[in-house]
């Protein structure tokens, strides 16, 4: 465990040095759980919302895209069940007087048994070497077993104990595992108690005449109170899916993890409307897409597991999680929910209007099913982000700190570096930097020796720099160096452009998918 806090130590380092993510407003010492993204985060944020775009809506013919308002009716709560059951259990500590999510906590403490199961995998490794089968490990080893098979009852109880709403055995579940307060270490706990995440706000100029309004905790009932209006002017025929991104809001009361767990964060989700009865077929198709969309960046495969869903939201019929293995374990990155007609059906009855479509094959109108999927942007560049940062000993002994970066989705795709402020170098970098700036973001670099602007870029995560040296001025050609290789190939100008674009385009990445 001291591994991963070291690293993610590092994480959240980082991206603050190299102006990926501040604390937000932090000369008025900050506000916990909010984080500004800066120059670079940003070009990262947006690339991988770009991704996520293109892979949903450009190309399915079937699936189109909005943006809904962050201020709805307050009745849309109501009739979602966020008024009534958008809660999360909470336990307070007697003695450090701090609160804490009672899921969270079990949570924690099976992250713990799965440190464990990972450290006798490592251990294993070091002992066998090259003929080690992790796998069969896995499979075998009696104390790795006997760890998840702890985990998974512990998990098994918690899921069934949340789902009956019984929060008497959640409490005795934390007591049972002798789970300590993180700050105090004391194990005196009150019982466990709902609260809503929603946060409230007002509309209007008087606050006699002020409507209360909550701040959207998900983008999907934006999507939901629109269906009629896509289906009608876009003229889609069942499937069709509804697609959009934008900020949500919730009160998180454990609000940890660095960007992981924010209070105002932004999703990615789709709705996907299909005919009662097909939604199994449909479900196990967006599970398999969305994992193909993840796998995709080359982050590997050993990062990303499936979690079915012991403790079902209310409006599901299936639920599954893709987890993706941060710094600090295995966590949710996104879900893939069978949301059955719940949504619909339930704006009909609250609204008293009909949210139908008429299907001309079965000849009937009915209230259509639904697959969700949602990620959350903000945990998808904590993802990239983590998993890119690496530190390299190279020959001589001599480190590198460097962002492997997705090449699409790194912020500068290529940086163009005169050797020397003089001579004419600057001014044939500068036309270079003009040329290729139409295409991808390009910065311009002169400060400091050649080497150490590489370190720089390395640890930007840019994965092409483009050195202009005397015999440029020559020959027209330049040193286009390789981020993670360090490969360095003399290549004509006028062939950058070509080279550089086949491999840092979106497109590359929507072609492996």
């Amino acid at each position: 465990m001291t591994q991963q806090t070291d690293q993610f130590k590092k994480v959240i380092s980082h991206a603050k040095e190299y102006g990926f993510v501040f604390p937000s407003s932090e000369i008025y010492d900050g506000l916990s759980a909010v984080y500004d993204y800066a120059q670079n985060g940003v070009a990262l944020k947006n690339n991988i919302r770009e991704y996520w775009w293109k892979a949903m809506v450009q190309l399915h013919e079937n699936i189109v895209g909005i943006d809904a308002a962050i201020f709805m009716h307050p009745t849309t709560w109501k009739a979602s069940g966020h008024v009534d059951a958008f809660n999360d259990p909470l336990i307070d500590n007697k003695t450090s007087k701090k609160r804490y999510r009672a899921d969270v906590l079990v949570e924690e403490y099976v992250a713990k048994i799965e440190a464990k199961i990972e450290k006798e995998v490592q251990k294993a490794a070091k002992r066998f070497g090259a003929a080690f089968d992790e796998a069969q490990f896995r499979a075998t080893n009696p104390r790795v077993l006997a760890h998840q098979e702890n985990a998974e009852a512990i998990l098994k109880r918690l899921g069934q104990s949340l789902e009956k709403e019984d929060l008497a055995d959640v409490k005795a579940l934390i007591e049972e595992l002798e789970i300590s307060c993180p700050e105090s270490g004391s194990r005196e706990w009150t019982d466990v108690k709902q609260f809503n995440l929603m946060f409230g706000t007002k509309l209007g100029a008087s606050a006699d005449t002020a409507m209360d309004l909550y701040l959207r905790p998900e983008t999907a009932q934006g999507i939901f109170v629109n269906f009629l209006n896509v289906q009608k002017t876009a003229r889609m025929k069942l499937p069709f899916g509804i697609a959009q991104t934008g900020k949500a809001f919730r009160n998180e009361i454990v609000a940890r993890q660095f960007i992981f767990r924010m209070r105002e964060f932004e999703q990615m989700e789709m709705q996907f409307f299909i005919p009662p009865g097909t939604q199994k077929e449909w479900y196990a198709q967006w599970k398999e897409n969305r994992m193909k969309w993840h796998l995709a960046l080359g982050m590997g495969e050993e990062k990303y597991r499936f979690h079915d869903h012991e403790k079902l939201a209310h409006y599901a019929d299936a639920a599954s999680d893709i987890e993706f293995r941060f710094p600090f374990g295995f966590k949710e990155l996104e879900g893939i929910h069978s949301r059955t007609d719940f949504d619909l059906s339930s704006h009909e009855k609250f609204t008293g209007k009909k949210l139908q479509y008429f299907d001309p094959e079965r000849n009937e109108n009915y209230v259509p099913y639904v697959v969700e999927t949602s990620i959350g942007l903000d945990r998808m560049f904590l993802a990239v982000f983590s998993n890119s940062l690496t530190e390299e000993v190279l020959e001589g002994g001599a480190t590198r700190t460097v962002l492997k970066f997705p090449y699409a989705l790194a912020p500068n795709k290529a940086a163009v570096l005169p050797l020397v402020k003089k001579d004419g170098l600057p001014e044939l970098a500068r036309t270079i930097v003009e040329d290729l700036k139409w295409d991808f973001q390009t910065v311009y670099d002169e400060k400091d020796a050649v080497g150490r602007r590489y370190r720089r870029q390395d640890a930007l995560g840019t994965p092409f720099c483009i050195t202009v040296d005397h015999q440029s001025l020559k020959d027209q050609t330049v040193t286009l160096r390789e981020r993670d290789s360090m490969e360095q190939k003399r290549i004509a100008i006028q062939e950058l452009k070509a080279i550089i674009q086949a491999q840092v385009s979106i497109t590359s990445l929507l072609k492996q998918i």
